[in-house]
């Protein structure tokens, strides 16, 4: 983790606690939708031809479960995003751009088949 240890408090990019906060509201609308389509993979692959997809793409179920969290926590927070604002704010900036290039992840259509619409679709 690269980043600032200063938490952000009363200055210019978080003139109040309650800016903080929404900030930190922001991430279960990132992992929500991942983490269901990780719990919904074993069940996804029990479906006709659905196994033999993932398997031709990843190997097994574990491994396209384990290539899709490897790359999240590679890029989701990696500091990418910093524009010299808040800790926070450069870490949230890199997941959503990582949610806006899941399109071009090789995992993508696995998400569309555990019933993934978007990262403020309904579940």
């Amino acid at each position: 983790w690269v980043g600032s240890q200063i938490v952000h408090l009363g200055d210019d990019d978080v003139p109040n606690a309650l800016v903080f906060i929404d900030k930190y509201m922001q991430v279960p609308r990132i992992i929500n939708p991942i983490v269901q389509v990780i719990r919904s993979l074993d069940h996804v692959a029990t479906l006709p031809g659905q196994q033999q997809y993932i398997e031709r793409k990843f190997g097994c179920v574990d491994a396209c479960k384990a290539a899709i969290l490897q790359d999240f926590f590679k890029h989701g927070f990696d500091g990418s995003g910093d524009d010299g604002g808040s800790c926070i704010d450069g870490r949230l900036t890199s997941a959503w751009n990582w949610c806006s290039r899941l399109h071009k992840k090789p995992f993508y259509h696995t998400f569309l088949l555990a019933g993934f619409q978007s990262f403020d679709g309904q579940w």
